[in-house]
């Protein structure tokens, strides 16, 4: 089973060397911090605050390819995490069909935003996540910052 996840934050981790997006249930209390690199992190927050640029960026090219061919994304899921890496796939429909596609989450998650197609992770991945996967002091400003998302008493689309 999957829970749908909408993005809460997008921030640059304390010791500056990369990103980290925060998903978070649509309806419940998980919560997933996933590391990425600071290039996924722009491509992720220029889809949040819908920056059009002149030319297609990467992701604007990959979805135009899939709809051009006669695809339409339908959601994305971050299905896994083994030795500290996580994995996700896109579901493309095609016809009648859908084609399960192997992605990296940023990717998805930013593909997903431009599309407006749901992102769900599945239940295992939350149940991976254990503090040992990220060092002590990150692991207490994650409580930390989410201890602040509680107290807004709201789903917070700032982004940091």
């Amino acid at each position: 089973m999957a829970i749908e996840v909408q993005v809460v934050a997008l921030m640059q981790e304390e010791e500056g060397k990369s990103a980290v997006v925060v998903l978070r249930a649509v309806e419940g209390e998980e919560t997933l911090p996933i590391q990425i690199g600071f290039a996924e992190a722009s491509a992720i927050a220029v889809a949040l605050h819908g920056v059009k640029f002149e030319r297609p960026m990467t992701h604007d090219l990959l979805l135009s390819v899939l709809e051009s061919l006669g695809g339409h994304l339908e959601k994305v899921e971050v299905t896994d995490l083994r030795d500290g890496t996580f994995y996700g796939l896109l579901f493309v429909r095609k016809g009648r069909g859908v084609i399960k596609i192997d992605t990296r989450p940023s990717d998805a998650i930013a593909l997903a935003l431009r599309a407006k197609a749901p992102i769900y992770v599945a239940e295992e991945v939350f149940r991976k996540v254990e503090p040992h996967d990220i060092t002590e002091a990150s692991r207490k400003h994650w409580l930390n910052f989410l201890q602040a998302l509680e107290g807004l008493g709201e789903k917070s689309e700032e982004i940091d």
